[in-house]
């Protein structure tokens, strides 16, 4: 499949649309519009055929979209048939958390491999992960093929930490750091700041009526 490029934004938008069209399916729904879809994921029906456009015709006028050709091309589209492998560097309390989430459902994605500075972690299995101590880093992920990395260190060592994932072959890290971490042009950061987000929630909350929303 040629590879598309498409706005940032849309593309963060396409698990959400990926997400809400397995819960259709597993209410045997076969078909859904664009409204439905605006209605559920909280997207104006404008924006959904807009981002499925850069995509083609993925619909048809006065039918709206066959739930499991979406379902199957959104699968191609976000690598869903191919499992990726991800690295938790550091299983302090957020950390743990996600170990035991370990994007179960619907997701291709699974942490197989986590790493820390505590003596009393290193060398355990958390929910089914294997924790390695924090010099073996870069020769684990080197071992694993490991190529995505979820930061969740403390602010001190974040750069040093991410440095040293980099050496070891990542190329993209889930940063739940409030540093914005440095690394070359070929590897790719998220930034997660749940500070930030609960912030902002919070401001908009206390400075914009239901109207403004």
């Amino acid at each position: 499949m040629t590879e598309t490029k498409i706005p940032r934004a849309t593309a963060k938008r396409l698990p959400i649309y990926y997400r809400y069209l397995n819960i259709l399916k597993d209410a045997d729904k076969t078909r859904v519009s664009s409204t439905e879809l605006s209605d559920a994921v909280k997207v104006d029906s404008a924006t959904i055929r807009r981002d499925f456009s850069y995509f083609g015709a993925l619909g048809k006028r006065g039918y709206g979209y066959d739930v499991d050709s979406l379902l199957k091309f959104f699968k191609k589209i976000l690598n869903q048939d191919r499992l990726t492998n991800a690295a938790l560097i550091g299983v302090g309390n957020l950390g743990n958390a996600l170990l035991n989430f370990n994007f179960h459902q619907n997701s291709n994605v699974r942490i197989s491999a986590a790493f820390d500075v505590n003596p009393d972690l290193a060398n355990t299995v958390l929910s089914g992960v294997p924790i390695y101590p924090m010099p073996q880093l870069r020769q684990q992920l080197h071992d694993q093929q490991i190529k995505v990395a979820i930061l969740t260190v403390p602010a001190s060592v974040a750069q040093e930490v991410t440095t040293e994932a980099v050496e070891g072959g990542i190329q993209g890290i889930l940063n739940f750091t409030p540093i914005r971490v440095s690394v070359p042009s070929n590897v790719r950061v998220q930034n997660v700041d749940l500070t930030n987000e609960l912030q902002t929630l919070i401001y908009f909350l206390e400075h914009y009526n239901e109207e403004d929303k």
